[in-house]
C-alpha cells in the first residue's frame, strides 16, 4: 500500500486494499483487503468498503455508508449520508447467498441523496440525481432526477446537478 493518502488512526485499511493518492479516510472506517479506491476521494466517518467494491477517482462518500461487494462507483460519484446499497435480492440469515450477489453500477458524476436505498442489480446513469430518502428499484437513465418510493423520474438535471426546467417530463 502506498502512503500518499491519509487514514485516520481510528480506521483500518486491510493489507491488500488499494487506496489512491490524495484520498482521505476519516474516523472509524474499515476498508477490506481487495477493495479498490481511486485518487482524491473523501471517505467519511463510519464507512465500510468491501473486498470487491470498486471506487473511482474523486468520489465523496459521506458518513455511515457501506459499499458492499460487487458495488462499483465510477469517478466523481457522491454518496450522501447514510445512503444504503444492497447486494442480495432476497436475503435470509440462515441461507448463504454470497454466490448470488448482484452487481450495482453507479456511473460517472451521479449523486445519491441522504438515506436513499439502492436495491442491488441496477445501474444509475451518468450524472443522475437520486433524491434523499428515495428507494431505487430499477435502472436510472443518465441525467435523470428521481425521487420517491419507489423512485420515479421527475425531471432532468445538468452535470452540475441543477434541474433542467426546459423539460416538463423526462
Amino acid at each position: 500500500m502506498a502512503s500518499n493518502f491519509y487514514i485516520h488512526e481510528s480506521s483500518y485499511a486491510d493489507e491488500g486494499s488499494i487506496i489512491g493518492e490524495g484520498t482521505k479516510v476519516w474516523h472509524f472506517c474499515h476498508i477490506m483487503s481487495g477493495a479498490k479506491i481511486g485518487k482524491n476521494c473523501s471517505i467519511g466517518q463510519n464507512v465500510y468498503i468491501a473486498s470487491r467494491a470498486i471506487i473511482g477517482n474523486g468520489v465523496k462518500i459521506q458518513n455511515n455508508v457501506s459499499i458492499y461487494d460487487d458495488v462499483t462507483l465510477e469517478d466523481d460519484v457522491f454518496c450522501g449520508p447514510s445512503c444504503v446499497f444492497t447486494n442480495v435480492i432476497n436475503p435470509r440469515a440462515f441461507v448463504e447467498r454470497k454466490n448470488e450477489y448482484k452487481k450495482t453500477l453507479v456511473k460517472k458524476g451521479a449523486s445519491i441523496g441522504a438515506n436513499a436505498t439502492i436495491i442491488c442489480g441496477i445501474t444509475i446513469g451518468e450524472y443522475a440525481f437520486i433524491g434523499a430518502g428515495s428507494v431505487v428499484t430499477k435502472d436510472i437513465p443518465p441525467y435523470a432526477l428521481v425521487y420517491g418510493n419507489p423512485a420515479r423520474v421527475q425531471g432532468k438535471v445538468n452535470e452540475n446537478g441543477e434541474k433542467d426546467n426546459s423539460y416538463d417530463k423526462y
